[in-house]
């Protein structure tokens, strides 16, 4: 019987709803996409500050922990990622930042052709609706809007790009124009007020895109050495969806090798030691597992900050109306409205590391039991931070049973490289300086956190080891390479060693990208239908 499916896209993430909404849309192919959470259709999904309320909600959150990390001093690190339609660009925290046109070219001289900073230049402008319109750096007319927030960010805000600026760290208008370097305010995926996922972006009703939710992949399903479906739970049922012409993997960092190993890709030695018959030994599925580790300074201000109309009820009350009657206001908005790319050292080619500013601050909940990721502070305060573009320290993850239901077990390994701990102690002491600005100065009440006590490098690092926290950009683990050695996908996304198959997300980087992670993934799904659409 001939398959219902040319193409079956395995996740509904941001990047599986670029490569399905891009195939459905040239109207060549019958594409079945299959996402193991929920539509997403609700109130805390449409609404940009709503992702507060999603960090510990299982219906549309994977809710993964870490194993234990020697370098945090034997912590779990928790990493929310989105289960429903758009993935985590339906619970993330909206930053738009592409990355900077070196992370492209060092992609494109580890031998990924067609990977360089002029190709996924096409791709963005491609799939862009910016605020700033059609021109060199960006696209006008794409399926995904990019806003911007120069006239709505809190006050406070412009205060810190002065701060900035006295830093020589001057302001840019554009963190996404011709380089990120500088301090600005942060563009967000949100359109009119709402968020904008990949799924609001790219999932338009088309006869021939069949959308399955609470459809969970649980092995892919192999013809000799071509893949030919995928074997799932359906809304509790078991069933089986074949592909006459390819499967395209996209459930993203943790979900893509996962489902690999399931379905006996991988290293051979870890699927024998679980008891999964090796269909093809991958070594790389599940290495190169690369992440943002993010560092806070909190500070309690001279100055009303959002902890004024987030914490009491009257202030929760004013900016809910505010919202309901003009979709405008700290609702429509990110926490992270300011930030920017500062090289930590002179002779750097490129930025090297990340600025966020946010004008709240607040405890961030601990456990799953406390349904919400923020409680303001009980006082008028602000946060500045600092995240490493490209940490050294690289981790793995590893199938630990043959249950698709048994989540994989995640070794990041933060901090393991001492070049990693070097650079979050100088961004730490970069905060200090930041603080001591004129501009800051005049604000700050206090120093919070770390506190005033905290002076030596031992101090430092050891809140560093403390506190800091995964930006959850997990990246990498389905390698795109040349060499099936040490990498899982070609330049053209087809799996090695394997022919009905491609991966396409966020797992393929082969090096992380400078900032936020959400853009790059979905430009991987634009490029990806531009292969699958150019081939043959």
């Amino acid at each position: 019987m001939e398959p219902a499916f040319d193409y079956i896209i395995v996740g509904g993430g941001s990047a599986g709803c670029a490569v399905a909404g891009r195939l459905a849309e040239s109207g060549k192919y019958r594409v079945a996409l299959l996402e193991a959470g929920p539509s997403g259709h609700g109130l805390w999904t449409r609404m940009p500050i709503g992702y507060g309320k999603t960090f510990y909600e299982p219906r549309v959150n994977w809710m993964y922990q870490t194993a234990p990390v020697p370098g945090l001093g034997g912590r779990t690190s928790y990493w929310p990622r989105g289960k429903v339609l758009g993935g985590s660009s339906t619970i993330n925290a909206m930053v738009y930042s592409r990355g900077q046109a070196a992370d492209f070219e060092e992609w494109a001289a580890l031998g990924n052709v067609g990977w360089g900073w002029s190709d996924v230049l096409a791709a963005y402008r491609r799939m862009e609706d910016h605020d700033l319109g059609a021109g060199p750096w960006h696209g006008a007319g794409g399926p995904l809007h990019v806003s911007t927030i120069d006239q709505d960010a809190h006050p406070l805000t412009a205060i810190f790009l002065q701060a900035a600026a006295e830093m020589g760290l001057p302001f840019s208008p554009d963190l996404n124009g011709e380089t990120i370097e500088g301090a600005g305010h942060y563009q967000i995926t949100t359109r009119k007020g709402l968020r904008e996922s990949a799924a609001t972006a790219y999932l338009k009703p088309r006869p021939n895109l069949y959308i399955s939710t609470e459809t969970q992949a649980t092995r892919l399903l192999l013809d000799g050495r071509r893949v030919s479906g995928v074997a799932t739970m359906e809304k509790g049922r078991q069933r089986d969806f074949f592909a006459a012409k390819e499967v395209i993997v996209a459930a993203g960092s943790i979900g893509s090798p996962h489902l690999l190993q399931l379905s006996g890709i991988g290293p051979a030695g870890l699927l024998k030691r679980v008891g999964i018959e090796v269909a093809l030994d991958v070594p790389a599925v599940g290495q190169n597992l690369q992440d943002h580790l993010c560092y806070d300074h909190v500070y309690k201000s001279r100055r009303p900050s959002l902890n004024d109309a987030l914490g009491p009820w009257m202030g929760k009350l004013r900016v809910g109306l505010q919202y309901l009657l003009f979709r405008k206001g700290p609702l429509a908005l990110s926490l992270n409205q300011g930030g920017g790319y500062y090289r930590s050292r002179p002779g750097l080619a490129a930025p090297d590391i990340q600025l966020y500013f946010s004008p709240l601050s607040y405890e961030r909940a601990q456990t799953p039991r406390v349904r919400a990721l923020m409680s303001p502070d009980p006082f008028p305060g602000f946060s500045t931070s600092v995240s490493p573009c490209k940490p050294k320290s690289a981790g793995h993850l590893a199938i630990t049973s043959p249950d698709w239901r048994v989540a994989p077990e995640i070794h990041p390994n933060y901090l393991s490289d001492p070049f990693d701990v070097a650079q979050l102690l100088d961004g730490a002491r970069y905060l200090r300086r930041l603080a001591a600005t004129p501009s800051f100065a005049a604000v700050i009440e206090a120093e919070m956190k770390p506190g005033g006590a905290a002076q030596s490098d031992a101090d430092l690092i050891a809140d560093i080891q403390a506190r800091c926290y995964s930006v959850f950009h997990p990246v990498g683990t389905c390698r795109m390479g040349p060499d099936p050695a040490n990498s899982v996908v070609d330049p053209q996304l087809r799996l090695h060693g394997l022919a009905g198959l491609r991966v396409a997300d966020a797992s393929i980087f082969p090096v992380i990208t400078s900032g936020n992670t959400n853009a790059p993934a979905i430009m991987v799904g634009e490029r990806a239908a531009e292969f699958v659409l150019g081939a043959p």
